[in-house]
């Protein structure tokens, strides 16, 4: 055990509440979850910064010591990348995306170049004895994830927002519906159910107007899948519902057909029953009709709308509700038009447009 200086602690690492200096071990468990500390051994021009626990984002540069914690990624347009078997100081990782995620890179997207490369210095140690100097590897979230839980939404509806890739304008959806309901007078809960961690998007929320949110980083998984997807939602549903909000609304990271979990929620009873709207987000018309048929084909789901980036002008929006007999807004210049219209599916005709 020695002690170590730290220029910067990653979000993935935020309910470590670590400071500035740390101590760390050369023994490293393997694990997802357990938090490292690194040299950063290159510079890059682009992809080249990391959310802090505060949320900023700082630039990131060779030299650096950084705080991360270990875990895979299955990106469409990122690093993907594993946990390596084994790992000592000295040797070689790399920095897979915003939040801190470190692991062994497989392959690389060209438009964000090469990741980083790390040396490893050793796993970053915590002391859960109170005046004990007996410290344990420390690791992500620090929410215990029950085993196998029902689903309890005391009549709280529920929008969940699926995307037909990453980036097709979930977030941006789940913002400008937050921020519409809060301005009808709803207290809205929100929450990131898949995805790699990064606070990013929950914090796009929390600005919009969610009085309570959470993400799956909350509950020790750095990256989820379909092993964990359906029961990391219903315990999410559980706990906004606790706060007794009007609605909540959830982001499913990643596409439909992603490696992160989607389709397994999609098809879990507990969170079928639990949802009330489903909103598709697609970057274009032929993503959007996949999107829709993969919708109502596979998983007996009709999309209470299409929004995205399919719906940036007339154009898009024609052809959504015309071919696909499903409504279509955009989430930046529609937004009251959609919230109308959401608030119809929720709450009858009556409250909507």
């Amino acid at each position: 055990m020695r002690p170590l200086v730290v220029d910067k602690v990653a979000s993935v690492a935020q309910s470590c509440r670590l400071g500035r200096e740390v101590r760390i071990s050369p023994e490293i468990p393997c694990e997802e979850g357990v938090v490292i500390a690194v040299e950063v051994l290159s510079n890059k021009s682009t992809y080249n910064t990391i959310e802090l626990t505060s949320g900023r984002m700082a630039q990131v540069k060779r030299g650096d010591i950084v705080v991360g914690a270990l875990g895979h990624r299955h990106a469409l347009f990122g690093y993907s990348g594993h946990i390596p078997k084994k790992l000592a100081p000295g040797d070689t990782i790399n920095l897979l995306n915003l939040g801190g995620v470190m692991g062994i890179c497989d392959s690389v997207n060209r438009d964000r170049g090469q990741p980083f490369e790390c040396r490893v210095l050793g796993t970053v140690l915590h002391f859960p004895y109170l005046g004990e100097r007996i410290g344990t590897p420390a690791r992500v979230g620090s929410i215990k994830l029950p085993e196998d839980p029902s689903v309890d939404m005391r009549g709280i509806p529920v929008v969940a927002l699926a995307g037909t890739c990453m980036d097709a304008g979930k977030t941006a959806a789940a913002a400008a519906i937050i921020s519409r309901f809060s301005h009808y007078g709803y207290r809205v809960a929100a929450f990131k159910a898949t995805g790699v961690s990064l606070r990013r998007d929950i914090l796009a929320m929390e600005d919009a107007g969610a009085r309570a949110t959470a993400i799956f980083t909350d509950f020790g998984i750095v990256t989820t899948g379909p092993a964990n997807g359906p029961r990391l939602t219903r315990t999410m549903l559980n706990r906004m519902a606790e706060t007794r909000p009007d609605v909540i609304v959830f982001e499913l990271g990643d596409g439909i057909l992603g490696a992160y979990g989607v389709e397994a929620i999609l098809k879990d009873p507990e969170v079928r029953k639990a949802v009330s709207a489903v909103i598709l987000c697609a970057n274009d018309p032929v993503g959007a009709f996949g999107g829709v048929h993969l919708l109502r084909e596979r998983f007996d789901i009709e999309p209470a709308m299409v929004t995205g980036r399919s719906t940036d002008n007339e154009v898009g929006v024609k052809i959504i509700r015309e071919q696909m007999g499903v409504a279509a807004f955009n989430a930046l210049t529609q937004e009251a038009e959609l919230g109308e219209h959401l608030r119809g599916v929720l709450f009858g005709p009556e409250a909507g447009s």
